[in-house]
């Protein structure tokens, strides 16, 4: 068997794992990445990337249809799936592409395979082959991400029953799609079928979908769910599913009572487990805590002071974008230098229609936490930006501190706000004050003016809305656009 050292390994090379890798390069580390498939992860692969460019095309068709609105007569809109497959497939193509060239480029020896610890300080990775490799280092992050959760009666086959992986793969458009979960996963690609074609029927066991999210946000999702012809159960368990009269149907209980959903292909997204079995991270010394994930401190260092976990291995939220943060942290941790997970907020985007975005508290959060939480709002019908662009739908709303008027927390819902809530993680991150984004002048007319209202509105000094003092807690967006 052959022996290389190094000064760091990275075992898996998605959103987390591949950023480790340059920053280690970067930090002057002889480094390698590991990975068994294809550099990117799931979120390159099969998750963040391509169903972006679904839910981008399945908007496009959307935004056609209704064009005539606006005086733009075209014939109804067809979809040529091939093509678009081909369209979403070369987007991932070009950024796995692109990895492939940063870790050649920033000198990481990329390894193909499978890795497990054989010790505090070695691994050794199988190949497809069935050769081995022993990879000796100072220190080792591990980036093996997760993976879906089976339910009781629908294991995945990539036929009848899909994961996220089938759906972003895009093979047809069912008439019928029936959605088991109705977090981010569920109503993403279900919202991507729905302006596809397909009647979709969401089933989830909690009494919300996208639960933990702002209620006022969530109805507006809702909203658009019944506009699209769709069907939202809650407190709905899904039991099982048959094969009958050429379709299938799914036995579902619904406040207790029975009843069945006939479609024609199911895709189950109630969440994720941690890929943390098979690598060998027990034998080595790390501690697992009950739910899968590797217990790390706030350096992403396991027990084991040479092992790092890192990204949704390291537990949740799972989200790319704390992948990325968590592997420069670990990399500079690894290199001596005095990182740690101390953001002040991680941002969310869900990309539904309306899209919603959040960051920092919410106005119970903030209570909870012993503020005295003050809220400001503005409707994004109140924005000359949002006429023009024909999307009226939703709302930025503010949590501040009453007292000394910080900035807590951010909830925005409506057109571009995964984009929008950019500023506001800023915004946070800075230690902002509510006086610090409404004295800030804002280009119009444009999306982000929003923002910038709804902290004059949390202020009771709103120049587009009414201000009621008398009640600054509820502050509303009134009906003059900002013109």
């Amino acid at each position: 068997m052959a022996t290389k050292t190094f000064d760091a390994v990275v075992i898996g090379a998605g959103p987390g794992g591949y950023v480790a890798a340059i920053r280690l390069a970067q930090l002057g580390k002889k480094t390698a990445l590991v990975e068994k498939e294809a550099l990117g992860g799931v979120c390159l692969n099969w998750g963040c990337v391509p169903s972006k460019a679904l839910i981008a095309a399945a908007n496009l068709v959307e935004e056609v249809r209704g064009a005539a609105d606006r005086g733009i007569l075209v014939d109804a809109p067809r979809v040529d799936v091939a093509k678009l497959r081909a369209f979403k497939d070369a987007v991932v193509k070009k950024l796995v592409g692109g990895v492939g060239q940063l870790e050649k480029g920033n000198g990481v020896e990329v390894v193909k395979g499978t890795a497990k610890f054989v010790g505090r300080n070695a691994v050794e990775v199988k190949g497809a082959d069935g050769e081995a490799t022993r990879l000796e280092a100072a220190a080792f992050i591990v980036a093996t991400g997760a993976r879906p959760v089976e339910i009781p009666g629908f294991a995945f086959d990539g036929k009848d029953v899909w994961s996220a992986k089938e759906a972003v793969d895009l093979r047809e458009v069912p008439k019928r799609l029936v959605c088991i979960g109705a977090g981010v996963i569920g109503m993403e690609l279900g919202t991507v079928y729905a302006k596809l074609g397909s009647q979709v029927t969401y089933v989830e066991a909690l009494p919300q979908i996208l639960t933990g999210i702002d209620p006022e946000a969530v109805r507006l999702v809702q909203k658009g769910v019944r506009q699209r012809g769709g069907t939202v159960l809650v407190n709905a368990k899904a039991k099982g599913f048959e094969r009958k009269d050429g379709a299938l149907a799914v036995q579902v209980e619904v406040d207790g009572k029975p009843q069945e959903l006939a479609c024609d292909k199911i895709l189950v997204g109630v969440g994720f487990r941690p890929n943390s079995e098979g690598l060998g991270l027990e034998e080595a010394g790390v501690e697992i805590g009950p739910k899968g994930f590797p217990v790390v401190d706030a350096q992403l260092r396991t027990k084991v002071p040479s092992i790092f976990v890192i990204g949704d291995l390291a537990g949740p939220p799972f989200l790319a974008h704390k992948g990325f943060k968590e592997g420069e942290i670990a990399a500079e941790v690894i290199a001596g230098m005095k990182s740690a997970r101390d953001w002040v907020a991680m941002p969310g985007a869900i990309f539904t229609d309306p899209e919603i975005a959040t960051v920092g508290l919410s106005e119970e959060e903030a209570r909870t936490q012993g503020y005295d939480p003050i809220v400001g709002k503005f409707a994004f019908a109140a924005l000359g930006r949002a006429l023009a662009i024909d999307h009226t739908e939703g709302f930025v709303k503010v949590i501040g501190d009453r007292e000394s008027k910080l900035l807590l927390g951010v909830t925005m819902c409506g057109p571009e706000a995964s984009d929008l809530v950019a500023e506001a993680a800023l915004a946070l991150e800075m230690g902002a004050y509510l006086e610090d984004v409404a004295l800030t002048v804002h280009a119009h007319p444009t999306l982000p003016e929003a923002f910038m209202e709804a902290c004059k509105a949390a202020l009771g000094e709103a120049i587009h809305a009414l201000n009621r003092p008398e009640r600054p807690r509820k502050a509303e967006a009134g009906s003059a656009a900002r013109a």
